[in-house]
């Protein structure tokens, strides 16, 4: 049960309405997800994090199915079910494919085996490392 209201486009406020007729149209969905529902109960934070996504999920230097897979590694670690959830579907959408599903899982999985064991001894940063 989320902690928030969700705010449905109805029921939103002047900005929060916008945002949520930009998200749509956007996405070419009829409805935004539980994430900018909740989000709408801070109207002005519901804008600024909808600019950011905007900004920086799309294609640049990496293209949106890469950035679609690291957001869902960072999420694995941050262990956000919704968010691995949400951007295992857009990645999908986006062309990931089974096996790379699978490959993705098992790179989270290795480093956060190696990281906990690089950690937990403490290993300094070989000097050719460090940049």
């Amino acid at each position: 049960m989320a902690s928030v209201p969700l705010i449905t486009k109805e029921q939103a406020g002047e900005t929060a309405r916008a945002v949520f007729e930009d998200i749509m149209q956007t996405r070419k969905v009829d409805d935004v997800n539980n994430f900018w529902k909740a989000l709408a109960n801070s109207p002005e934070l519901l804008q600024q994090v909808w600019s950011q996504v905007q900004q920086t999920m799309r294609p640049g230097a990496l293209d949106a199915l890469t950035k679609e897979l690291i957001y869902v590694a960072v999420s694995t670690v941050n262990n956000c079910a919704y968010c691995v959830h949400s951007h295992t579907a857009a990645a999908k959408a986006k062309g990931m494919t089974a096996e790379q599903h699978a490959e993705l899982l098992a790179v989270i999985a290795l480093a956060s085996q190696t990281n906990a064991l690089a950690n937990s001894m403490q290993v300094p940063v070989d000097e050719q490392f460090k940049v």
